[in-house]
């Protein structure tokens, strides 16, 4: 295996779950970049057409379907179209930030279904026809700094996604045998839609240059590279894994000493 290969998908269809924008949408692009002919889902149907044209427009391969994960219909309908997906990268998910007391049963709902219940539905029955082919495949779920430890008033948002963690090691001993690598990135402060306002708050960058050693906010491509790899036949080797791109933050710490 030459080391082209070893990171190339060509030849493979991967289906990303939330493209729109974002994580996903980085996720996406660098997919098709790697030669993987993709598909882009999420509600954003239109946004997602845009997106599938232009990289159609660089020469890549790439469609857009829609998706919303909350419902049974819609993920089963996905998985009918593009069930002969090699790669799933599940990347759809939401946030309600509050004190665990103040979340009501709605807010519960739909993170519930957001972040947990449509991506568990999918990844069954995508996985499902994966082990139907006998081709082998790949699964990379999307968790979070919460599928590994806890910060303030992400009570729901990480029970999802430390479910999710513990989904990715079961499915890894399953499927193994069906030679299927489930994987789960733990993505750490990425810069997003979903909480641009929250680091608008000068307190917030002081913070984080004495929390992590590489003081930037990660960026969606920082994900996306990760994502490619463990899609590729070079990460065969590499399953029931969560693995965090944070900067640092969960396994070090700094301080003001200088020797």
């Amino acid at each position: 295996m030459t080391l082209e290969s070893m990171f190339s998908l060509k030849g493979k269809k991967a289906l990303v779950a939330g493209a729109s924008r974002g994580i996903g949408l980085a996720i996406a692009k660098a997919t098709a970049g790697a030669g993987a002919n993709t598909v882009l889902a999420s509600r954003s149907l239109e946004a997602l057409e845009r997106e599938a044209a232009a990289l159609r427009d660089q020469g890549y391969q790439a469609d857009a379907a829609p998706l919303d994960i909350t419902t049974h219909e819609s993920i089963d309908s996905l998985a009918a179209d593009h069930g002969d997906a090699d790669i799933l990268v599940n990347v759809a998910g939401t946030n309600i930030r509050k004190p665990f007391e103040q979340y009501t049963q709605d807010d519960y709902n739909y993170i519930m279904e957001t972040n947990l219940h449509g991506i568990v539905r999918l990844t069954q029955k995508v996985g499902g026809l994966m082990i139907e082919r006998g081709q082998g495949g790949k699964v990379v779920h999307i968790g979070s700094l919460m599928s590994v430890l806890g910060l303030p008033y992400l009570s729901v948002y990480a029970m999802t996604k430390s479910a999710l963690a513990g989904l990715t090691r079961v499915l890894a001993a399953e499927w193994a045998k069906f030679d299927i690598q489930v994987n789960c990135i733990a993505p750490g402060f990425i810069l997003t839609d979903l909480n641009r306002h929250m680091w608008q708050a000068p307190e917030m960058a002081e913070w984080l240059k004495g929390a992590q050693p590489n003081r930037r906010l990660g960026t969606p491509e920082d994900i996306a590279g990760l994502s490619v790899f463990l899609s590729s036949p070079a990460a065969n080797y590499i399953t029931g894994q969560v693995i965090a791109s944070d900067g640092g933050y969960t396994t070090t710490a700094v301080w003001p000493f200088e020797p």
